[in-house]
This record gives C-alpha cells, structure tokens and sequence, in this order.
C-alpha cells in the first residue's frame, strides 16, 4: 500500500516527514533508521511522523537517522510549521510547542530551558554553567535541556576543533546517561556566533536548531552575547530570543523539497 511523503530540509538540515493522521503507521526504530538510510532508504537525518493529540492541534515524534527516538528537533518543528501553514500547537516528547508560519520558514516557541544537573540529565550533581570536566582541548562546558540535552563549548574557533573525534566520545560519555547533543561555538561579531553541531545519533549535521538555541541560552547565561542572538551555522543562519525566566523564541527557514510515496512495507 503506497503512503505519501514530504522531504523538507532547515537549514540543510533534512527530514522525512510523514503525516500518519489518516493512516496510522507502524514506526519502529529498524524502520526509521531503514527509511533514514542514503543508499538504500530515502535519506535523511530525522524521520518526522505526525499523529494525532489530544492535547494539541498534532504531535510530532522525530526519529534520528540511527532509529532512536528523540524528544525534540527545533529545524523539523520549523518544517512542520511551515507544512501545516496555520498557527497552532504541536505536542512533542520535550513539550508543547507553539508555532507560526513565516514567509519561507517559521517562529517557533520552545520549552522554558532548564539548567538542574538531574534536569539535563548527568548522572551526578555538578555546575551546569562550567562542568569540571574536559575532552583534549574541550573543558569548561556549559549544559542545558531545551527540550533535549546539549553541552556547549566557546572556543576561539569552532572550525578548528575535531568535531567529528570529539563529539561522539562526548555524546557516549557515561557523565551524559541519555547521550548528549555537542556544540561548539565561538563568537564572530556583537551577539553574533558561529556554531557546528554533534547532533545525538545523528552526527555532522548542516544545521540543529535545538542547539542554536542552547548555544545562545548558554552565551546569554556567560554574558558574551545579549537577546536577540544570530546563530550561524554551516547550513545558514538562525535568530534565537531569550529572556531569564521565559521560554525560547527561535526564527528561520523552512524548505519543501518534494513530494514522494511509497510502500512502508518495503523497509521492514
């Protein structure tokens, strides 16, 4: 039985996204990372299927390119957003979420971050603004749960640091019982970063929109950037808001790049 998809990507960073409301489908983590696959799926770093809620206008659950399933994705929610193209309220693991379609992308409310150690999580109490601990020439990290948890790095020059040997040894790090999203991050102008993204059962990615946020919750925190913060990313540019006390506004690019159908069957 063939089912419809919309391949959508923020920022370069790409989803498949599967509106499961009038046919419900069996999503399971073989099945999302088979779907995920870029030789022989249709390729894409998280899987998007949108349910029914009884306590929002939908749900959204998001599935990583590995299979696993994660609690919140700030580029897809963008997607989704710009997909349904009326304001509304979407119910995810990480939170309620409230959404505004914009001219080719959308404004997105996030969750109130949290900064508790058991609130991230780590799997003992320590300083969420300057954890005691270093990777090589990553220490002095700060974490934050936006719905999903991330550390973050400021360093000189995020282009120059190993990303991709760093940031799974983090992400796996036992300190981080769920895993953990990796960002590093240095600044290039008045409330202005730059970013690259180790993104939790994922990788390298074009663009997170999740860490965009923790990144600029964490710079306000440190005192480096003030409100509203453009996070730049490999993939283009974000614009996070950010008060004490309030949740994260977060404002960018949405893309539909086609439409495709297919038998679910076919990958397991």
């Amino acid at each position: 039985m063939a089912h419809r998809f919309t391949k959508m990507h923020g920022l370069g960073n790409d989803f498949v996204v599967i509106d499961a409301r009038e046919t419900p489908v069996d999503m399971t983590a073989a099945r999302a990372a088979a779907i995920a696959d870029r030789q022989r799926g249709i390729g894409c770093d998280q899987l998007v299927l949108l349910e029914h809620s009884v306590a929002a206008d939908i749900k959204m659950r998001i599935f990583n390119s590995d299979g696993s399933e994660v609690e919140a994705c700030g580029n897809a929610t963008r997607c989704v957003a710009s997909l349904l193209g009326v304001p509304a309220t979407i119910e995810t693991l990480g939170g309620m979420l409230n959404v505004t379609p914009a001219d080719g992308g959308a404004k997105v409310v996030l969750v109130e971050p949290r900064f508790d150690w058991d609130q991230i999580p780590l799997a003992y109490p320590m300083d969420s603004r300057d954890l005691p601990l270093a990777w090589d020439e990553l220490e002095h990290g700060a974490v934050v749960n936006v719905g999903n948890p991330h550390v973050i790095f400021f360093v000189p020059d995020s282009d120059a640091v190993p990303l991709h040997d760093l940031g799974p040894r983090i992400e796996t790090d036992s300190v981080f019982p769920q895993k953990i999203n990796v960002n590093v991050a240095s600044l290039v102008g008045d409330n202005h970063l730059k970013l690259r993204v180790w993104e939790r059962g994922v990788g390298l990615t074009q663009a997170c929109g999740t860490g965009a946020c923790a990144t600029a919750v964490a710079g306000i925190r440190a005192g480096l950037v003030q409100s509203p913060v453009t996070i730049s990313l490999p993939g283009g540019d974000l614009t996070i808001e950010w008060a004490h006390g309030s949740p994260i506004i977060m404002t960018g690019p949405a893309t539909r790049v086609f439409e495709g159908e297919t038998d679910w069957a076919h990958f397991g």
